[in-house]
């Protein structure tokens, strides 16, 4: 499958961007949207204030200090609002709420899934990888793996791997470390950039990108690309699922909802208009593989 790359917004994002550029406006849209996730969740059996407080309640900070690499510079494309927060991953409060957004996002992807719509989503991705990767991947690193859901769900596809989870908020990772020493599970968490992890090269038969790329802009999903080939052994795998920017879902949302979407993810437009097999052909890979697991979402692989 072929994908064909967007080269610029159409009118309707770009009178859109026009709103979002006046702050109130932007700050009204990152309000609504958070408030619409919140009863979204609430319709499934989620209580997203209820769950995020509870997990507030266990000793984060102490977490985080055994994560945290103090001496780390954030790049500054990481240090603006993501997903209605005014500092971005760099909060409790996003940290917090990961979980409990998943499960609210991803529930409408299968109506009948309810608050499961979330795992079903990480299967699909890992029964195209399991279809279409020619090896069993013993060594396996996760970029930017978020508070970990993303690298529980790839060590349940791939049980007898070693997995490494990389992200740049230690936040992030607090929590992934607290659900890992939960569950008596063995993860290595790493407080790191997805494009300059410091990992050992030619280390890695797997490195697995679950929905980051679309927070990323153009020149750091790039590098990523180029980090993943660092990485991997030969014949190593690199794969990602993310938001298909080919899905009639996006370009016939409503102004109103893309207002909402793109008030929370401020690199959408360059994912969107990312030619993704130039940028692995320039990374050196092979052409990427590119298989659709949702009307809304798509897995682009590669082998090293």
């Amino acid at each position: 499958m072929t994908v064909a790359a967007s080269k610029k917004p159409g009118l309707g994002s770009r009178l859109v961007n026009g709103v979002l550029s006046i702050k109130p406006l932007a700050d009204l849209a990152k309000h609504q949207a958070r408030e619409m996730m919140i009863k979204r969740a609430a319709k499934i059996g989620v209580y997203w204030r209820e769950e995020a407080k509870a997990l507030r309640e266990n000793d984060l900070e102490t977490e985080k200090a055994k994560i945290e690499n103090p001496q780390l510079k954030y790049p500054e494309y990481y240090l603006t609002s993501f997903h209605a927060y005014e500092k971005g991953n760099l909060s409790w409060e996003a940290a917090t709420e990961v979980e409990v957004a998943a499960k609210a996002v991803h529930a409408g992807i299968w109506p009948e899934e309810g608050a499961q719509g979330d795992s079903k989503l990480r299967e699909s991705y890992h029964n195209i990888l399991k279809a279409q990767i020619d090896i069993e991947p013993k060594n396996i690193v996760d970029l930017g793996c978020s508070v970990g859901m993303s690298s529980f769900a790839i060590q349940q596809a791939y049980p007898q791997a070693k997995i490494t989870g990389v992200d740049l908020s230690p936040y992030f990772l607090a929590i992934a470390n607290l659900r890992s020493s939960q569950n008596q599970a063995n993860f290595k968490w790493v407080h790191a950039a997805a494009e300059n992890t410091g990992l050992t090269e030619a280390s890695y038969d797997l490195v697995s990108v679950f929905l980051m790329f679309h927070e990323l802009p153009q020149t750091a999903a790039k590098a990523v690309l180029k980090e993943a080939k660092r990485l991997l052994r030969p014949g190593g795998y690199v794969a990602f699922m993310d938001m298909n920017p080919q899905s009639e879902i996006y370009a016939k949302m409503p102004p109103y909802i893309l207002t909402l979407l793109k008030s929370t993810e401020p690199y959408l437009d360059e994912y969107f208009s990312l030619d993704i097999e130039q940028a692995f052909r320039e990374a050196g890979f092979e052409k990427p593989q590119i298989k659709v697991n949702t009307h809304r979402h798509r897995t682009v692989l590669a082998k090293s």
